[in-house]
């Protein structure tokens, strides 16, 4: 699906949530079945990442049902993994780095350098980094899971107080700690 068809413009609505209201972009309705097309974008209300396009956007709150429940799922502690299609839009290495970001498991965090080492470039930390920091799709693609070496929080899209609240919720639903 081309983002950019007129005829099949991109998506949006917004969603509550803890962390405040959440703008949520996916593709247009597939034409021939009428069904929404994949996630573009899912961003926090301190996000700096949202796109310059919006006003070709057009707002469809009847679009996002799956993304809602599984969002509402993972708010109230009873979701780890998100079942939804993804469509961001980056480079080969930012395709690669936001894929090892899904495969952190639910709870747990990773440094940079591990993720480099998972994607097969270990010496690209700080590539990784700034791979991470165009991820589209916040909490659905978990880069809040990437810390430092040291285990220091690191930036965040969405603002370090969300990804402190985003680990600590996790860590509290994991099963980890109990």
């Amino acid at each position: 699906m081309n983002m950019l068809d007129q005829e099949n413009p991109m998506i949006f609505t917004y969603h509550a949530s803890p962390l405040g209201e959440l703008l949520v972009v996916r593709e247009g309705r597939d034409p021939a079945t009428g069904r929404p097309g994949g996630l573009t974008g899912l961003y926090l209300p301190t996000g700096r990442h949202v796109s310059a396009r919006r006003d070709e956007w057009q707002r469809d709150d009847t679009a996002f049902d799956d993304v809602r429940t599984q969002l509402d799922e993972y708010f109230a502690g009873t979701r780890r993994a998100f079942d939804l299609p993804l469509s961001a839009t980056g480079t080969d290495f930012q395709r690669r780095a936001w894929t090892a970001l899904v495969e952190i498991p639910y709870g747990e965090t990773r440094s940079y350098a591990k993720q480099a080492v998972a994607i097969g470039s270990p010496t690209a930390f700080r590539a990784v980094g700034l791979a991470n920091g165009q991820n589209p799709i916040s909490i659905i693609v978990p880069c809040h899971r990437v810390v430092g070496a040291n285990g220091a929080l690191t930036g965040y899209g969405g603002g370090l107080d969300a990804k402190r609240w985003l680990l600590a919720h996790e860590a509290n639903h994991s099963g980890l700690f109990a």
